[in-house]
This record gives C-alpha cells, structure tokens and sequence, in this order.
C-alpha cells in the first residue's frame, strides 16, 4: 500500500491532491485533519463499499459531523472483493471543488487483470476551475434562489490546457512509447458537468466502469457522468508518427440553464529521438455536440458485466421491495419581503419524489445508532410519488417542492429494485444519482414514462452493468437493483453538486441483521462531534 500526497496553496484557495494505492482486501486506515478556517469532511471513498464500516464514509451529517477546525479524524476501513478505480472527495458544501484524488485498488498479489497487461497506468482526473470561491458562489445562489455561476475552466490532472487564454503552459502531457498499451484511469471530479472525452486519431477500449470490469469494446469517445469512472486501454501506433495529437473533454449537458461551455485539452505526445522535428501538427478530435443524448444512449448501452467464473454477475433476480421515485427541479417559496430569482419571485428546488432534502444537525447514523436522539429524520420518504402525473410531459401546475429530512428504513438483506424518473418540471436534465455503500446493478432504461407493464419484461437479468453512480436519463427513466447488505445510513443523491444543493437527495436507512457479521459496528472514539 503506498500512499503520496502533494499540497499547493495560495491565498485564494486550498488544493489537496492525494494517490491513494491499495492491494484488494486490505485493511485502510488514514488520518484527515482540518487545517483551514472551514469545517471538513472526506467522503473518503467514493465507491468504496464500506461493509460494516459506515462511520468511515463521510459525507457531512449523513455519517458524520464535520472535522472542527484543528480537530483530526482516522478513518478505518477494510476493502473487500473491489478492484480498480474510485475515489476521495471532500462532501460537505461545494469544498470538493478542488478536494479530491484517486483510490487505486489493484488486483490481489499475482492476480491477473481480465485484459492484456498494459505497460503503464495512470490516473485522468477531470476537475472543474474556478476563478472565485467556490463557498461564495453557492452561498449567493441559495441565497437569491437562482442559478450560481458557472466555472471558468475544465481541467485534466489540475491544468486547463492551451486551448484557454494564458494557459498553453498549463497543459498536462501523456508521453508514450510507440507500440505500447496503456491503462488510462478516467474519474470525473467536476462539480456541475458530465463531459465527453477523446484522443485524436485513437481508439480507446473500455474495460472497467466505477471499479468493476465489464465486456471490452472499442470507442473513440467516452461519456462519463460527475462521480463516474472509466477505465480505458490505449494502444499506441507502432511507429511514432510526425504528429502530436490534443486528447479534449467538453461537456454534455441536456437541460437550459447556462454551463460552462468549453473544452479543456491536453496532449499525447510520443517518444522521438533528440534529433526529430520538434514543430509538428497538433491535431484534434472530433467531439459531440454538446447535447448529443443519442451517443450517450448508444454508449451506455454498450456497457455490460463481465459475467465470467471468475467475475459473476449477482443481479437480485426475486424482489422483495420496489419503490418508484421521480427526480427533478421545482421551487420553494421566496422569504417574505425578498426578491428571488426563481420562476415567478420563487427559489429553485429540486428532489426525490417532490420531497426536497433538509439537512439535519446531527448526523443521521449517529442518531441511528444511539436510537436516543428523537426528531432527527421520519422513515416515511414516500415510496412512489404521492401524485401521479404526465412525469415527461408538461409539467403540473404546482410545482412546489415538499421538505423533510425523510429516510427509507430497509430490512437487511432486503432486495430491492428502483426506477428512477425524470421529470420535465421547469426542464428536462440528465441526474447522475450515487448511492453510497453499494454497487447496483443497472437493468434497464429508456426514455418517456416508466410502463411498469412493459418494461420490466424487457430488463437485463443477465449481465447488467455494475455502478455507483448512474445518469438518469434526460427525459427518461433508469431502473437498478441492489441488495441491503451493508447496515448504516446510506445517503443517495445527484453529483451535480448545485442539485445536491437544491435537495435532491435522500437516505436509505439498512437495519442489522440477526447475525453478529451483520450489525454495525459501534462509532470510534474520535467520531467527529457537531
């Protein structure tokens, strides 16, 4: 296990860059202390299960109350049967903006991948750069209900690259050997963007999706939603070419609020002799169009488990609990005496079937645990939509969100299956949701209104994909499946993080099994206090 951290500050803002490599089934301890004026948490896992282990997950007053200023956390967790790419991130606020890094967990000693060996690996982490302070930006916009502003830049590994003013030094540059296979480790860590990625003049092969390995095929493009991973594997040409090539990601965005509409670059370079021509063209790829759901359909329609001996695929294939729940925007009342900037002098919302999440003030799991602390959260979060409506098509007349701070209470092991709906509520958008403490399995999708009829006939029982995190489609529905094996408080919600903001988020609360290995564990010591 090795572990290397750099740190670069300045007056304007904290970067926290952090690698974090692991060997499948090991024991993980690491000890995050808060230095700055700002309370801090670390979803120190993005993906990682957490069996058992709920205390160390970290998003605030879900797991945890946030680190205190001088105040430090030890985070102690064991990774069982993962492999592959995830990550960390600060969750509290917008601070994730420029707190985040890999977890790199490799296979077991002398275990093999399912693909040939590449020469190298490294990670591509898509980050978002902004010239203000992110805090400030959120903070103005719940303020006055509307939109915040958008970033100023994209990045690839820290650097927006030359395609942005005074900034053609700024550039990350992959140097490869010719004839080579490299193992590129794609995470998104944008705060409000999912983004198109591309080399010009190569192929990638898709191999993994959020740390699990599924059936290769070849692209010249990948979509990858906030809090996604991909890992691809880039095979070089056989002789250097007199040519370098610009790899780009620019974003796909489906709903009519302003984004951040451009491109970040960053170029692949091959090994030459000293002596070669140093002038040579740099060429482009050929991206989507910023709005281009039909690749985005096709793309993820190709995603399928592995499904081997080796790799099998654990798909609940009986149902003990089925919710319906719809995603989207709305709006909240303006304060009396304000001027707001949402839809007719309102705030913009969003939520989980209409209920828009309020934060509480203890930490869900703590209150959970001690089962003394009352009042904290109700487990009556609806299970379907208390009022049916044409959920793609025009949108009701009232479209004032609920509030609460509501859970889904489950028994353990329950198997449960999950249509997530768009709706078309002041806009149709794409929401990529992220469960914490599981993988799930994505069984079906498609566009238009759920038919509870027709399309579970049609759900892929099979070899579904394996994730974290999912895109509900842009007017559209994705349905999941996923077994309550992990006791805690599990938080569920958008990484679009002005969404998350917004409320749309929920818990699903897993109760102990009967068995010992089936409860959780009491809370550390050094449980971060509110």
């Amino acid at each position: 296990m090795a572990s290397s951290t750099h740190l670069q500050s300045s007056a304007a803002y904290l970067r926290v860059t952090v690698l974090i490599v692991t060997i499948s089934a090991l024991c993980f301890s690491a000890q995050l202390a808060s230095a700055r004026h700002e309370r801090f948490t670390r979803h120190y896992k993005h993906g990682i299960r957490q069996l058992r282990s709920g205390w160390a997950d970290g998003p605030a007053y879900i797991t945890q109350c946030p680190i205190q200023t001088g105040q430090s956390y030890v985070y102690n967790f064991t990774i069982t049967g993962q492999r592959g790419t995830l990550f960390w991130h600060a969750h509290i606020s917008w601070l994730r903006a420029t707190v985040y890094g890999p977890i790199v967990i490799l296979p077991k000693r002398h275990d093999s991948y399912p693909f040939p060996q590449p020469f190298k690996e490294l990670p591509i982490i898509f980050g978002e750069w902004w010239k203000a302070d992110t805090e400030t930006v959120i903070k103005q916009a719940l303020k006055s209900g509307g939109a915040p502003n958008t970033s100023d830049a994209y990045t690839i590994n820290g650097l927006p690259g030359p395609l942005y003013n005074c900034s053609a030094k700024d550039t990350f540059k992959l140097k490869v050997k010719p004839g080579k296979t490299y193992l590129l480790r794609l995470i998104n860590a944008a705060l409000n963007d999912e983004l198109f990625f591309s080399i010009a003049n190569h192929t990638l092969t898709v191999v993994e999706t959020d740390a699990t390995y599924i059936k290769p095929f070849k692209t010249s493009i990948i979509q990858i939603t906030p809090g996604q991973t991909t890992n691809v594997l880039l095979k070089t040409k056989h002789k250097s070419p007199n040519a370098n090539f610009l790899m780009e990601a620019r974003p796909y965005s489906t709903g009519p609020a302003p984004f951040d509409n451009t491109t970040t670059s960053g170029i692949l370079e091959y090994e030459r002799p000293s002596t070669s021509n140093k002038n040579l063209p740099l060429l482009k790829p050929k991206l989507p169009k910023f709005n281009d759901t039909n690749f985005v359909t096709k793309f993820t329609n190709q995603l399928r488990s592995l499904n081997s001996a080796k790799f099998p695929t654990n798909v609940p294939k009986n149902i003990d609990k089925q919710f319906f729940f719809t995603t989207g925007l709305g709006t909240k009342p303006c304060p009396t005496n304000h001027t707001c900037q949402g839809p007719n002098n309102t705030k913009l919302a969003a939520s989980i079937n209409n209920v828009s999440f309020e934060q509480p003030n203890v930490a869900l799991l703590q209150a959970h645990f001690v089962n003394k602390i009352k009042g904290i959260y109700t487990t009556d979060f609806p299970i379907k939509p208390k009022v049916k409506f044409n959920y793609t098509g025009k949108s009701p007349n009232n479209i004032m969100v609920s509030k609460g701070t509501k859970v889904v209470a489950l028994p353990y092991n329950a198997r449960v299956e999950l249509v997530l709906q768009g709706t078309n509520i002041l806009a149709t958008e794409s929401h990529p949701l992220h469960l914490h403490g599981y993988n799930f399995y994505v069984v079906g999708q498609g566009f238009g209104n759920f038919d509870s009829v027709k399309d579970p006939v049609k759900f892929n029982l099979v070899d579904p994909v394996e994730r974290n995190t999912v895109g509900v489609p842009a007017g559209g529905w994705v349905a999941i499946r996923f077994r309550a094996d992990n006791p805690g408080v599990w938080f569920m919600h958008c990484h679009l993080e002005i969404h998350t903001s917004w409320g749309l988020k929920m818990a699903w609360l897993v109760n102990d099994g009967k068995k010992h290995n089936q409860k959780l564990p009491p809370p550390p010591a050094d449980l971060p206090k509110c």
